[in-house]
Parts: C-alpha cells; sequence; structure tokens
C-alpha cells in the first residue's frame, strides 16, 4: 500500500495520507505506522471511515487495548471503545466545561499508565475543538544542567484529582473512586522504546514531590510545566471529519479546547493503549 509521511511542525507530530484502515495492514506497513508514532509522538492519519469494532481494530496496530475506567462514557454494544460527546458536557458559568482542559498526560496516577491514546473524529463543530500537544521531550532538552540536576530523582504522588487542580475531573461514583488508583511517577521518564528523556507532568493530578514541602513542591511543577507548554514546544490539531489521531503518553502532554458553538455536536471515539511502570531517567550531564 502506498501512503505518505508528513511532518506537521519541526519537534513533533506527522500526517499519514493514503491509507485505509479497514483494510488489513501487513506487518510492513504496521512496523511503519508505529516507528513513525514513536519518532513523531502524534501520528495523524487521514480520511478514515471507521466503525466502533474497527476503529478498535485500527487501535490493535499499536497495542493491547486498555479497559475504560469511566463506564459512563462507552458504547453499550463495544465497551472497549470509550466517547467524547458535547452532549456530556456540563455548562457552568455559561461556559461549556471540556473533558480534557489544561495541558495533560492520561491516567498518570495509574501505576502502568496507558502509552496512547487515541481519537477518532465522528461529528465536528463548524469550528473550535481543536486538541493541543507540546513535546515534553524536546522541553527536556532544552532544560538548563542546574534544573535538570535539581528534578534528576524526584518523583511525585498523581491521584485521581489533585488538591490544588485547577480542573474538575468527571464526577464519580463512591464506588468508582474506591477503586482509583494512585502512584508515584518519576518528574523525568526515559521512553522505554527510544530511551528518549522526557518531563511528566499532570498538574490536576501531582500532589507535590516526595521529600519537599509542598508550596516548593508546587511551585517547581508550576516552573517546569510553564516551561513545557511554550508555543515553540506545540502542535494544535485543527480536526477534520474521518481523522484518526494517536499520541504517545511518554513524549507529550495535551488539552482539550471548549471554544466551539456548545449546541453543535462533537463526538469522538477514544482508545487508550495498555502501557508499562514508568522508568525514571536519573542520568545528567557531566
Amino acid at each position: 500500500m502506498t501512503y505518505t509521511l508528513k511532518p506537521l511542525t519541526p519537534v513533533l507530530a506527522a500526517e499519514v495520507t493514503g491509507i485505509d484502515l479497514t483494510k488489513p495492514a501487513g506487518p510492513a506497513l504496521r512496523k511503519a505506522l508505529y516507528d513513525a508514532w514513536i519518532e513523531h509522538a502524534v501520528l495523524v492519519i487521514r480520511d478514515q471511515r471507521l466503525t466502533a469494532p474497527q476503529f478498535a481494530d485500527a487501535a490493535r496496530l499499536f497495542g493491547d487495548i486498555l479497559v475504560q475506567q469511566l463506564k459512563q462514557f462507552v458504547l453499550p454494544d463495544y465497551p472497549e471503545v470509550g466517547t467524547i460527546s458535547s452532549r456530556d458536557l456540563p455548562i457552568r458559568d455559561g461556559r461549556l466545561h471540556v473533558r480534557g482542559e489544561e495541558f495533560h498526560t492520561d491516567h498518570s496516577n495509574y501505576p502502568a499508565p496507558p502509552k496512547a491514546t487515541m481519537l477518532y473524529a465522528i461529528n465536528l463543530p463548524d469550528r473550535g475543538g481543536d486538541t493541543q500537544f507540546v513535546d515534553v521531550r524536546a522541553a527536556y532538552d532544552d532544560l538548563d544542567e542546574a534544573t535538570r540536576r535539581a528534578i534528576a530523582g524526584l518523583h511525585s504522588r498523581h491521584v485521581y484529582e489533585s488538591s490544588r487542580s485547577t480542573r474538575k475531573m468527571a464526577e464519580l461514583t463512591p464506588e468508582q473512586r474506591a477503586a482509583i488508583p494512585q502512584a508515584l511517577q518519576p518528574l523525568v521518564i526515559r521512553h522505554p522504546e527510544n530511551g528518549r528523556p522526557a518531563l511528566y507532568l499532570n498538574t490536576g493530578r501531582m500532589e507535590g514531590i516526595a521529600g519537599m514541602p509542598d508550596d516548593a513542591a508546587h511551585a517547581l511543577i508550576a516552573r517546569l510545566f510553564a516551561h513545557a507548554t511554550q508555543p515553540r514546544y506545540e502542535y494544535r490539531h485543527q480536526w477534520k471529519p474521518g481523522d484518526l489521531v494517536i499520541w504517545d503518553n511518554r513524549s507529550v502532554m495535551h488539552q482539550a479546547n471548549a471554544d466551539y458553538d456548545p449546541t453543535q455536536l462533537r463526538y469522538l471515539y477514544r482508545i487508550m493503549l495498555q502501557g508499562a511502570p514508568l522508568q525514571a531517567y536519573e542520568e545528567v550531564p557531566a
């Protein structure tokens, strides 16, 4: 199958055209897509026409599907496929509140966080609703030596919703909340496949830094977050019908935008892929 791969920014993201994921992908195509995803961290596969089970099949090209955490946001007939729908979103203070506002990485409170998240566009508003990504590999690379040394070996406890979170997480039943895990995660991780270091941040879930006073810990987190979310590290995805986007949660943070007409339906399928416990990156410059 002939296809085209085109980088979308100098730091991350690439676009794939000319493939049809409703058809079987041979070993060569499967490896090419996987390698491109690892390298570019965000892969945009255009012009797909997928049913829910076909979307799940496409996800399996990249790994094993993670069981959906929030059962209220799954397809009844295909519970491995989650949904993001504007019809499920609250309007508070006259503003639409979307799931995934503020830069973050998915399920960072899991002992083995998902390695990837995939979205597939079904219905889109006329404008708005973009998804933004920032490259936390490049952000780490650009840190000064003193900061790299200061954060080497540090860990943060990630919970469902941090006591200092500025975004509201989805409401949970008492049973759901009791089952939600938490985990101590490195502040700098090593990618298990390409070895690249990256900042690992999620301000909505980080409950300080182990061994550091709270105010100092959150000041450091805020400084690293401000650094990592600079426009120079960003790719902003403007959705088109039929877009399938997969990103590497070990290499990027992402955020959703609520800048669209709430009377218009925005509806996407969502799948996450099983990951492994995160590895700390502790090598520092000489």
